[in-house]
C-alpha cells in the first residue's frame, strides 16, 4: 500500500515564537479541488498559562481569499470543532479535524481566551484521494 505518493502535505500553521495574548491562529487556505479527503491537523507546544481556552472555527467558501466566508456547518465535518479545541492543560497534544463540504476553499481558525502566557501552535493540510497522482 502507497500512501507516499497518494498524499498532498500543506503548510497550515507555520511554527513561530510563543503568542502571549488572545491573538488568534489562522491557517492557510487550502483548496479542496482535486481531492477527495481534506483534514486539517496541529500540534500544541507547553502552555504556560494556568486558565486559557482555545476555540478551533472551521470556514468555507467558493472565493479564494475566503471573502465570502462562512462557518461549516457540522454535518460537512470529520470530528467537532469543540473536540479539536483544547486547554491550558493539553501541553504538547494533537488534534484533527476533517472537512468534507462541498465548498472548494477552507480554514482554521485557533483563537485563545484568557492567554496571558506562551501559545505554541503549528499545523498542516493533509488531503487525500488525489485524481492526480503522485503528489509531490
Amino acid at each position: 500500500m502507497d500512501l507516499h505518493n497518494s498524499l498532498k502535505i500543506s503548510r497550515g500553521i507555520s511554527p513561530v515564537a510563543a503568542v502571549t495574548n488572545d491573538t488568534a491562529a489562522v491557517s492557510e487556505i487550502i483548496d479542496t479541488a482535486n481531492f477527495a479527503a481534506t483534514e486539517f491537523a496541529f500540534l500544541t507546544g507547553t502552555l504556560t498559562d494556568a486558565d486559557a481556552t482555545f476555540v478551533v472555527l472551521v470556514e468555507d467558501g467558493d472565493d479564494a481569499s475566503l471573502s465570502d466566508n462562512a462557518a461549516v456547518a457540522d454535518a460537512y465535518l470529520l470530528g467537532t470543532e469543540a473536540l479539536a479545541g483544547f486547554t491550558f492543560a493539553d501541553d504538547n497534544e494533537t488534534r484533527k479535524i476533517g472537512y468534507i463540504g462541498a465548498k472548494r476553499y477552507v480554514r482554521v481558525t485557533i483563537t485563545p481566551s484568557n492567554n496571558t502566557g506562551n501559545f505554541f501552535v503549528a499545523g498542516v493540510w493533509i488531503q487525500g484521494g488525489a485524481r492526480v497522482a503522485p503528489q509531490s
